[in-house]
Parts: C-alpha cells; sequence; structure tokens
C-alpha cells in the first residue's frame, strides 16, 4: 500500500517476496499485523533486502497475541541477541490509533492507522484503517464496538472466503451483506478458496462489490 510517499505492508504471507518483485516495491516503512497465522506471517525474512543499503529499523505493529508469537517463533529477529543479517525491524503493541512515519530521510508526512478489533472465529484479530480504506482479512464477525471505525468509507477490502459457511471466515453471503451494512462506495472480496472459479462468482456479486485478484490497485484520495 501507498500512503503518500509511505511504503506500508499488511502482513507478510509466504509469496511476499514475489508480489513485491512483481509490484517492483522499493520502500516499504512499517508493516501491520493483522494475526500470528502462517499465512499472515511467514514471509517475515523476506523483508532482509530492504536494509541492505538502509538500516533504519522498521516498525511492525501488532496487537499483544500476535507480538507475543513473534518473539517465540523469530527470536533471532526480536531476541536479546538478534542474528546479524536479520531484517532490523521492531515490535510496537498497538491498541489505538497510530502514526505511520517515513524510515527514510526524506521528511515525507506521516499517515494515521487505526487497529480495528475483529474476530477470527473465537481468535482476537486486527483489520486496519488508513484513510477513507479498511482491510478486514480473516474475520467471522464485527464487533459492535468497532463497527463505527468502518464508516464513510470509499473501499473496504473483507475476507470472503466461500459459498459455504465457514467457522472463521464470512461466506459470499455473509460478506455481501456485512458490506451492505458497512455501505463503503466499493467493496473486494479476498482471501477466497482455491475452488473459488473467479469469473463464475464475479457475475454472482453486485455492481459495487468485486473479487481482489493479484495485482490489483485501487486508489483512494486523502
Amino acid at each position: 500500500m501507498r500512503a503518500g510517499d509511505l511504503g506500508i505492508l499488511i502482513d507478510t504471507g509466504p509469496d511476499v517476496r514475489s508480489q513485491i518483485l512483481r509490484e517492483g516495491i522499493d520502500r516499504v516503512d512499517a508493516v501491520c499485523y493483522t494475526h500470528y497465522h502462517f499465512d499472515h506471517l511467514v514471509g517475515i525474512d523476506d523483508l532482509r533486502p530492504f536494509f541492505f543499503h538502509h538500516r533504519a529499523p522498521m516498525p511492525c505493529f501488532a496487537n499483544e497475541e500476535t507480538a507475543a508469537v513473534m518473539r517465540s517463533n523469530y527470536d533471532y529477529i526480536f531476541g536479546a541477541d538478534p542474528y546479524p543479517g536479520a531484517a532490523r525491524v521492531r515490535l510496537e503493541e498497538v491498541t489505538d490509533p497510530f502514526p505511520i512515519e517515513s524510515r527514510y530521510d526524506d521528511g515525507a508526512p506521516s499517515v494515521q492507522a487505526e487497529p480495528i478489533r475483529l474476530l477470527h472465529g473465537d481468535m482476537p484479530v486486527y483489520g486496519y484503517r488508513i484513510g477513507r480504506l479498511a482491510y478486514l482479512t480473516d474475520v467471522s464477525e464485527i464487533p459492535p464496538e468497532s463497527r463505527s471505525q468502518l464508516d464513510n468509507l470509499d473501499v473496504l477490502i473483507l475476507d470472503a472466503l466461500r459459498p459455504k459457511p465457514h467457522p472463521t471466515h464470512y461466506s459470499f453471503e455473509e460478506a455481501v451483506q456485512v458490506a451492505r451494512d458497512i455501505g463503503a462506495r466499493k467493496t473486494y472480496f479476498i482471501h477466497m478458496t482455491h475452488n473459488v472459479r473467479h469469473a463464475e462468482q464475479e457475475q454472482r456479486l453486485p455492481d459495487d462489490i468485486h473479487l481482489g485478484y493479484d495485482g490489483l490497485t485501487v486508489e483512494v484520495e486523502g
């Protein structure tokens, strides 16, 4: 994600390296982690090239549970004696809105990020709002106290796993209803399972809701 001049990642999945290369990403100022499941975390080592020529630390924002798992699983990064070649990242536990600032000496203005408390089954996870865009992956319930954080969105990125119900993800029917309740100008579904046929499912969706895809680009004002 580009927010002004800043480069922001949400999660580092197992294919983050190929995504970075495909999109020509040459700047990352921060990473916002949604939760500690393997498919959202394990690409953290692929942040290393962003420190070869610029050693300023990169903040990784997360909730308390995710930060604890990251410290345990990646002691060589976050422990008392980090490996010299590891990505130079620092964990920051967040509960309230926080600024994301430039890690480059270029005076780029900061942006405000807002963590949104969600449920992935019984597991507390985060979504994030930056400006008029919200990113909610791996979610099966939006608690009532989080709902007001999703008002006045231009773009909603929302979990929608498959047509059939699932205990820890929204189904397509559930996700459409959530999108209708939130009322963003545009909604894009993500995290579809492998047996979803993209063209077939796209035709079944309302005109303002679409399936995401690799390389999709959306622009949001402000």
